[in-house]
């Protein structure tokens, strides 16, 4: 089949088998921001935009590293200029995208757009199959700063591999002229960790996750290998599993995004929100806020804003924690442990509805810990001297995240 843009294609597919060779700039930790999509799904205007970059400075995120604003599905016209170029939904935004932009930028942050690899978005938007040239010159032209590309819409264009539609962007972006993070959304097709790091700087692992902690139902495959990874409906405990197999593949400028944060959306318990906020951030996924800003509970802020949660996800050494199967108990605890600058990270889950009396010994997590070692829990700050285990009463969901030291 004949794409619009053969060349670029040609280009595209190159680049998968010669990375871009050089110093990368962008991506170094995984991204950390806002998106709108969770809450307000194609609903999204100016006001409410404006309203969450003052949030950003009123709750201490902007303080504790979140950076981008990001404006999924309904920032754009259902139909493209009459010489083909993106344009804003003027009706919700009245005064265009380049005003915004420039206004987000002067509060010291930054700004990214949602776009799509095929002829349609997923809210029949314009898609970018056939004009990723184009879009990506319109991108750098308003000083864009992210591109979220996702995966619907595709039709004919659903006929070339993601490795292909993707790769078309990745090479639009890098020829555009503006350091533009690239966000690949297929939803985990085609085993993306296997080829994902030579296209974006992070990309999505999974179908779409849902605000249920642990709702099983909706999620089509329950492990990371599966044909089928669904569209939607993954709930927290669900695509945490998903990451068993593939931890191993984070890697600094290419991450894993096991898709945004669901923290205070849904009823999640507390100990509910603390434990997705740990996984996501000790298994190095993008740190993407999800709700709504201004009905965000003082409980769910404290979530977001734990410093020592962040700085694991943050750390310089960009890895994962990884699955101790040996220490855990399918379906009623687990036990992840990994190495940070420093030391290392252990993490202790009550999966089941009730509390239990649950115990772990550090040196027997695949670690290099030969005995007592420094350790202070993460959540509560408490400090346990030099030790070499915990063993304690975990409430319904929750997680203690340790940090060992010698």
């Amino acid at each position: 089949m004949y794409h619009p843009n053969a060349f670029g294609l040609i280009l595209a597919s190159l680049s998968l088998l010669n990375p871009v060779v050089g110093k990368p700039t962008l991506g170094q930790t995984p991204q950390m921001g806002w998106n709108s999509w969770n809450t307000f799904k194609s609903n999204i205007n100016a006001s409410v935009v404006e309203t969450t970059v003052q949030l950003f400075e009123d709750l201490g995120l902007k303080d504790a590293g979140y950076e981008y604003i990001l404006l999924d599905e309904g920032w754009s016209d259902y139909s493209r200029t009459g010489d083909g170029y993106l344009q804003p939904n003027l009706t919700s935004f009245p005064n265009g995208i380049k005003p915004l932009i420039d206004d987000i930028h002067a509060k010291g942050l930054k700004i990214g757009l949602y776009g799509d690899s095929g002829i349609l978005t997923c809210g029949f938007r314009p898609g970018s199959w056939g004009y990723e040239e184009r879009d990506a010159q319109t991108l750098a032209g308003w000083g864009v700063d992210y591109w979220k590309y996702d995966n619907c819409g595709g039709f004919q264009a659903m006929t070339e591999p993601p490795q292909m539609r993707f790769g078309v962007m990745q090479k639009a972006l890098e020829l555009s002229g503006r350091e533009i993070f690239y966000s690949v959304c297929e939803w985990g097709y085609q085993f993306p960790w296997h080829w994902g790091g030579k296209v974006g700087h992070s990309y999505r692992m999974s179908g779409d996750i849902t605000a249920k902690f642990t709702n099983e139902t909706g999620c089509a495959c329950k492990t990371a290998y599966c044909l089928n990874t669904g569209y939607a409906g993954c709930s927290v405990l669900s695509i945490i599993r998903k990451m068993r197999g593939i931890s191993q593949y984070q890697t600094p400028g290419h991450w894993l995004d096991m898709d945004m944060l669901e923290i205070g959306n849904g009823d999640m318990t507390v100990y509910q929100q603390q434990t997705h906020f740990a996984f996501w951030a000790a298994l190095k996924s993008p740190l993407i806020i999800g709700a709504d800003l201004s009905k965000l509970s003082n409980e769910s802020v404290a979530v977001l804003r734990n410093k020592d949660i962040i700085a694991l996800n943050q750390d310089s050494m960009g890895q994962a924690v990884h699955y101790i199967e040996s220490a855990s108990n399918e379906g009623s605890w687990q036990v992840w442990a990994g190495q940070v600058k420093g030391g290392y990270v252990v993490l202790l889950l009550n999966e089941k509805s009730y509390p239990q009396d649950l115990s772990v010994s550090f040196v027997d997590l695949e670690l290099d810990i030969k005995g007592p070692v420094k350790t202070t829990e993460l959540w509560s700050h408490k400090s346990f001297g030099k030790v070499d285990g915990y063993k304690g009463v975990l409430q319904p969901y929750q997680t203690l995240v340790f940090r060992l030291q010698s």
